[in-house]
């Protein structure tokens, strides 16, 4: 056998999916290295796959397999919503790259929520309060949530009617104002004052950031949901999640190392991360070690400023790491010349749809989701 193996032979000895293979190197269980011939593609150790291949043999509990699938491991719930497969994002079954083409992030949610339409739903009024646009949403969330009623035993239109008028009311409250007129992504070019090009990059962004499977801010969504709590409920969890550093707020340390590079020069930016272990912010994916098909797909729809280009082509060059969404999104913001809080809540729009579609998704089912923890403190008395 030889010392390295292709991902297709890792998950063959395995019998694991991509996602398990780079959840396993993202938590050091299996050492990975750039192909020399295409540092885009990844090599692992058969030491490590032959190690583990014979620990799977034996068997494990069933508590470590679950404590296991938390973190980018196998799937822990059933969902007809999104899925990740192949390096390609698919909603509903269909590739999210092509919805981003044409659709709008409205037609993207009927997509999600699986209706034929849903019929026009009266606008919520804006709270005024909060200065920024992340204050705002996270008020009238709160606001919105206060007021609904449970989602748990509401008949589904209710609630896509519902959720039509949540979606309306995080776009309003992100201009603070409810009587801007058009799609969301409309409101959202005249509010930053872009024109049509610009617009239009705004909608793909909004298409390809609506949903990405049980992520961590898309699980509190769905945890709480399950609970009978109201949509709004919901999304102001998910919100909430999303506001993390390692979540919504990655842009944001996309752009701070945009600035340290610009300082300190690229090359030394660079080489200072991968001398710390830190994968440089806005490249590489767990689940799309290959390239991140959204950032792709966003990155091929404008020309990025220069700055985001020569970061871009060196960071490839150094680390064999691709871009991801994150490093699009922030290379977008700065390309529409867009404030400074753009990045996250564009993807908390974006996400809103998602998070959703997964509390209607998980109303539906009627069942808690509460699991166990495996309990590590102090010896037990009597």
């Amino acid at each position: 056998m030889s010392e390295w193996l292709s991902a297709q032979e890792a998950m063959d000895r395995l019998n694991i999916r991509a996602q398990t293979l780079y959840a396993y190197v993202s938590r050091g269980r299996i050492e990975a290295r750039a192909q020399a011939d295409d540092p885009r593609k990844s090599l692992y150790r058969a030491a490590d796959i032959v190690r583990l291949e014979a620990r799977r043999a034996r068997g494990r509990k069933a508590s470590a397999v679950a404590q296991e699938t938390i973190s980018f491991g196998e799937p822990i719930l059933a969902s007809a919503i999104t899925t990740i497969q192949s390096g390609n994002l698919f909603y509903r079954g269909r590739n999210v790259v092509g919805l981003s083409q044409t659709l709008s992030l409205e037609a993207v949610a009927v997509l999600l929520w699986d209706v034929e339409g849903v019929a026009s739903a009266p606008r919520h009024p804006v709270p005024t309060d909060g200065a920024t646009g992340k204050a705002r949403v996270l008020s009238a969330l709160a606001w919105a949530a206060s007021e609904a009623a449970p989602s748990r035993g509401r008949h589904p239109d209710l609630l896509h009617v519902e959720a039509l008028q949540i979606l309306n009311l995080v776009a309003d409250a992100i201009v603070g104002d409810g009587t801007h007129q058009g799609l969301i992504h409309q409101r959202l070019a005249h509010y930053w004052g872009c024109d049509e090009v610009g617009a239009d990059l705004l909608r793909r962004v909004l298409v390809l950031l609506a949903d990405h499977e049980l992520n961590a801010s898309t699980f509190a969504a769905r945890v709480t949901a399950s609970t009978g709590a109201s949509l709004a409920a919901a999304l102001l969890a998910g919100l909430c999640a999303l506001s993390g550093p390692l979540h919504g707020g990655m842009a944001a340390r996309v752009r701070s190392f945009m600035d340290e590079s610009a300082r300190l020069g690229i090359e030394r930016t660079i080489q200072a991360s991968i001398e710390r272990a830190l994968t440089v912010p806005g490249f590489f994916h767990p689940l799309y070690p290959e390239g991140d098909p959204r950032a792709k797909a966003l990155l091929s729809a404008f020309v990025p400023p220069a700055d985001y280009q020569a970061v871009f082509a060196a960071t490839e060059a150094a680390t064999g790491k691709a871009a991801n969404i994150d490093f699009a999104l922030a290379a977008l913001a700065s390309t529409l010349n867009l404030p400074e809080d753009a990045p996250f809540l564009l993807f908390a729009m974006a996400r809103c749809a998602g998070w959703l579609a997964h509390a209607i998704e998980q109303v539906r089912t009627g069942t808690l989701i509460r699991p166990r923890a495996l309990y590590v403190g102090p010896r037990l008395q009597a």
